[in-house]
C-alpha cells in the first residue's frame, strides 16, 4: 500500500498549521529549519514569517498569562523550599520592575540565557503592563524570527552542496548540534557571574 504520496500531499496542504505548531512548542529549531525550507522553494517567505512570528508571539503571551494568574499564589505557597523569602522577592521586583524593558528585550534576543521562560512568567507575575510587554515582544520577535529564518536560508546554500540522499539527515544534524550549542551557551551565561 503506497502510504506516502498521500503523507507528502497532506505535508505540502499543511505545512504552515504545522510550523505554527513546531515553533509554539520550540520556535528556535523551527524557526532555522524554516529557513532551510524556505531556500529550497518549499515554503514561501511571507507566510512562513507570519506564521512563526504569530506562534512565538502567542507563546510568549501564554508565558505571561501563566505568571499573572498563577505565579504570585505558588511562589507565596512554595517558595520557602527553594530559599525565596519575602525580601528576596522585594528586590527582585524592584530590579525586574526599574528595567523591564531591557530584561524582556535582552532575554528575547538571547533565549533567555537558558531562563526565557521565567522571565516572561516573572514579567506576568509582576503585572507589567500587557501593552509595554507585547510591544516589548514583538519587536524581539520580529527580529529573533528574521534572525533565525536567514540563519537556516544561509545554511541551505550549504545544504546544496550535500549528496541528496543525505541532506535531510545532515539537516537535522545540524539543527541538533545549534539547538545543542544554544542551549549550551545560554546555561553557561545564566550560571556566570554578572
Amino acid at each position: 500500500m503506497d502510504f506516502l504520496g498521500p503523507l507528502l500531499m497532506f505535508l505540502e496542504a499543511s505545512k504552515y498549521p504545522l510550523l505554527f505548531i513546531g515553533c509554539y512548542v520550540e520556535g528556535t529549531v523551527v524557526m532555522m529549519g524554516t529557513g532551510i525550507l524556505w531556500q529550497q522553494g518549499f515554503v514561501d517567505f511571507w507566510p512562513a514569517f507570519i506564521t512563526l512570528f504569530l506562534a512565538d508571539f502567542l507563546s510568549d503571551l501564554m508565558w505571561y498569562f501563566i505568571g499573572y494568574h498563577g505565579a504570585r499564589r505558588s511562589m507565596n505557597k512554595w517558595g520557602h523550599h527553594v530559599g525565596l523569602t519575602t525580601e528576596n522577592i522585594r528586590r527582585v521586583e524592584q530590579r525586574f520592575h526599574d528595567h523591564h524593558t531591557w530584561i524582556l528585550l535582552v532575554s528575547k534576543l538571547t533565549m533567555g540565557f537558558g531562563l526565557a521562560v521565567v522571565t516572561l512568567t516573572t514579567a506576568g507575575m509582576l503585572r507589567i503592563p500587557l501593552y509595554r510587554y507585547a510591544l516589548i515582544n514583538g519587536l524581539g520577535a520580529l527580529v529573533w524570527v528574521s534572525g533565525m529564518m536567514l540563519v537556516g536560508y544561509y545554511f541551505g546554500n550549504v545544504l546544496a552542496h550535500v549528496p541528496r540522499e543525505f541532506q535531510i539527515g545532515f539537516a537535522l544534524a545540524v539543527l541538533a548540534l545549534a539547538f545543542y550549542g544554544l542551549q549550551q551557551l545560554s546555561k553557561k551565561l545564566a550560571s556566570s557571574d554578572w
